[in-house]
């Protein structure tokens, strides 16, 4: 059957995909391809792994095990499908064990009308250590027995169930963390900080986002929290020994704990002792209300 001709003059043939993959034809990243990789690598003596992803989703999750497996979610986007699939290909993930370290850096070639990303998940032994830089993406760690350094650029950090001390950056996204026990280090520039169920010392700040934390105990070095612009809620065990300090340039703040030799300096200041004092609490915000519970 010849295909219908259209009052234009046009063909009709091939339906709409060809007619829309005719519209894109040598358009930049309009043609995708996609493959997974799987590696198993052996346990870095030293017991410290450091993954370096730029653009991409990277996921770092502690098992009962002995080596490492590592999942690579390769994609690439380019003007035609062959140039998608040379970009694929021309995607590497190297991985090199320096001084007992296990590190692993993805390389994606860079060209103006082509996109390429690689998105990681690891498997590990739970008692590694773990450093994780993302330029543009998101970084999830659970699971882990050992230290956390993890920082992303643009792209949120969820940190569950870990014991270890924790030091985390965003620049332009949230850091959330869940049931972690340690000494925890959090920045945002520009996004929220979530903290529940944390065991040991805090200090959290953020430019412009809210800080709310969950304290299942609250460790020597004390609570540090610190933002510009935005709401600090803090909710602490129902004992605890500590020394209060708040201040709250422009806001209220709503204390629902028993002080004792309470004092408010002005308006938006309060200080006092929680139990028998001991390690200090200290909340600060420019712009936002400070609720404590």
């Amino acid at each position: 059957m010849r295909p219908r001709q259209g009052r234009n003059g046009s063909r009709h043939g091939g339906g709409f995909g060809s007619f829309v993959r005719s519209l894109l034809a040598g358009v930049p990243w309009s043609e995708h391809a996609e493959r997974d990789d799987l590696l198993r690598l052996p346990r870095p003596s030293s017991g410290i792994i450091r993954i370096h992803n730029a653009n991409g989703k990277t996921r770092l999750v502690g098992e009962e095990r002995a080596d490492v497996e590592l999942l690579a979610n390769k994609n690439a986007r380019a003007e035609s499908c062959e140039a998608a699939q040379a970009l694929l290909e021309s995607i590497r993930v190297i991985h090199e064990t320096a001084h007992d370290v296990l590190e692993i850096e993805v390389d994606v070639p860079r060209k103006w009308n082509r996109r390429g990303c690689a998105h990681l998940e690891l498997r590990v032994p739970r008692g590694l250590s773990a450093e994780i830089v993302a330029a543009n993406g998101r970084v999830a760690i659970e699971h882990l027995r050992g230290s956390v350094r993890a920082r992303s650029s643009n792209g949120s950090v969820d940190i569950t169930d870990v014991v270890g001390d924790i030091e985390v950056a965003t620049s332009n996204a949230k850091v959330c963390c869940s049931c972690t026990r340690g000494r925890l280090v959090a920045r945002s520039s520009n996004g929220k900080i979530e903290l529940e169920d944390h065991c040991g010392s805090v200090d959290a700040s953020t430019s412009n986002g809210l800080i709310r934390a969950s304290l299942e105990s609250v460790g020597r070095d004390g609570v540090q929290l610190a933002t510009s612009n935005g709401r600090i809620v803090l909710d602490l065990p129902e004992k605890v020994d500590a020394e209060v300090d708040i201040r709250v340039d422009n806001g209220v703040i709503r204390n629902d704990r028993k002080l004792c030799k309470a004092s408010r300096e002005r308006n938006g200041q309060l200080r006092g002792r929680l139990g028998n004092g001991g390690a200090l609490i200290k909340l600060r915000t420019s712009n936002g209300s400070v609720s404590l519970s």
